[in-house]
């Protein structure tokens, strides 16, 4: 067996050195070459005859020309086989037979061929239905820079079959082959910017996909565009017209390691994210310290962009920083913690889990639960709003839109299982706002920008676009 994997290791080197050779070779030595038993004629001869390429298209010649070398383990014939049943180009189309020969090349390491076995796969044509075996093949070809399994990936991620669903990494991968001018993926990646899934909105950006997409003749790129046309603003179609007039497509080289320099947000990946709200027009915010303690760099994300930040001051003892952007922003007022009520309703705005979830804001919404917190903590309420990784630092609002918290904590489940024996349910904490109001008296330039309490009640649509213009996504570096 040793010595067989050999000879067939020779076998494929020598197909390499020859092969350059090949095309100045007449037709007539080459089809003589073949005949003879050569290997590497043989399966030259079958591409020639499939594609047409120096003789008349011929798929019963190419089959009869590519089973000899595909039998003997030949990665580029057994694909080229696999096509053959897949299409029925020269022979009764058999799935069962096309999925056996993109297998051996797909093993061999050919991305053609994986793609093409994960679509059976996913389609179940040839071989039972399987998401994870999809998800796994794709992944082989889409690492080697294939577009085509890079945007089927994509789209398993954003449904969530054969892996759990993730919008950030749907958007990466129908970026990828967006950028490689797969039309179908231009016009995922326009809906992605249109609709914020997995990406900031941005309106340019989706028109550009979507015209770049329309372009080549995708008919569902064509309707979004019109419907786009009829809601963005005409500098929007202007600078989407050039974005799209400026695009070059970009093939990836295979094998090369991927990187994500094509992914808004950051080149680099952050080692913590958090949220945070401006409580000042001119820039200062807050979130935890425990978001930003151990931050070498601090950037924001919020509707405008890309933003760098400073940590101004902290506060550990009480979870708190303020920190600094520059620009004009939306902030929240902020109200004593005392007039806070138990089973009041408080709301917050903030970015969960981005892996999972996307950049996009989330809403939450509950109760005061508790006017203290873990074992009877005054600097905390306790809330029953749902809140996840990533909410830390949020404003906690009330009905008039006044912070009167910051979210902190949750309750740690492995210690309440193991002291109760069950899991808690919505058990979470947000420092009062009277020691963010306390630790704000430090920093008098601050303290003197605050914004008044509203005193009355607000719509709760009111209340939540107020905290959504003021949230901000943190990245720590």
């Amino acid at each position: 067996m040793k010595w067989c994997l050999a000879c067939f290791l020779i076998c494929v080197l020598c197909i390499g050195v020859q092969l350059h050779a090949l095309g100045t070779e007449s037709y007539a030595a080459l089809q003589k070459r073949a005949e003879n038993g050569d290997l590497i004629a043989q399966r030259h001869l079958g591409i020639d005859y499939y594609y047409g390429t120096d003789v008349g298209q011929d798929y019963g010649e190419a089959l009869k020309w590519l089973r000899r070398p595909a039998e003997l383990g030949d990665a580029a014939s057994q694909e080229l086989l696999g096509t053959c049943y897949s299409f029925g180009h020269g022979v009764t189309r058999n799935v069962i037979e096309a999925v056996k020969w993109h297998r051996k090349a797909a093993e061999q390491g050919v991305a053609v061929a994986q793609f093409n076995l994960a679509c059976a796969y996913e389609a179940g044509e040839g071989i039972t239905k399987d998401y994870v075996e999809a998800v796994k093949w794709y992944r082989k070809a889409a690492d080697q820079g294939d577009a085509g399994a890079q945007c089927n990936l994509g789209l398993l991620y954003a449904h969530g079959n054969g892996v759990e669903k993730n919008e950030v990494e749907s958007f990466k991968l129908e970026l990828r082959a967006a950028n490689q001018n797969d039309e179908i993926a231009q016009y995922v990646t326009g809906l992605n910017y249109g609709g914020g899934m997995g990406v900031l909105k941005d309106y340019a950006e989706a028109y550009k996909w979507l015209n770049l997409s329309s372009a080549q003749g995708d008919k569902q790129a064509k309707e979004w565009l019109y419907k786009l046309e009829q809601t963005i603003t005409p500098e929007q179609i202007a600078e989407g017209q050039r974005r799209a007039a400026a695009f070059i497509p970009r093939k990836e080289v295979i094998g090369q390691p991927l990187s994500d320099s094509n992914v808004p947000i950051s080149p680099a990946k952050p080692t913590f994210t958090g949220t945070g709200f401006f409580i000042t027009d001119d820039g200062y915010l807050i979130s935890n310290c425990h978001v930003v303690k151990d931050a070498v760099n601090v950037r924001l994300v919020n509707g405008s962009g890309l933003l760098d930040a400073s940590v101004v001051r902290v506060d550990a003892a009480n979870d708190l920083a303020l920190l600094k952007a520059a620009g004009k922003f939306a902030p929240l007022p902020i109200a004593a913690s005392r007039t806070v009520k138990l089973g009041g309703t408080v709301a917050t705005v903030g970015f969960p889990d981005i892996g999972l979830q996307g950049f996009a804001p989330k809403l939450a919404k509950g109760e005061i639960a508790s006017l203290s917190g873990a074992a009877d903590d005054p600097r905390y309420f306790q809330i029953s709003l749902p809140v996840q990784p990533g909410n830390s630092g949020g404003a906690l609002v009330d009905a008039r839109g006044n912070v009167v918290g910051i979210v902190a904590a949750k309750l740690d489940t492995s210690a309440a299982l193991a002291a109760t024996g069950s899991l808690p349910e919505n058990v979470n904490y947000a420092v009062k706002s009277s020691l963010l109001l306390s630790f704000l008296e430090s920093v008098p330039d601050v303290d003197a920008k605050l914004k008044e309490p509203n005193s009355k009640d607000e719509a709760f649509e009111e209340v939540v676009k107020s905290a959504q213009d003021a949230a901000v996504l943190v990245l720590v570096y």
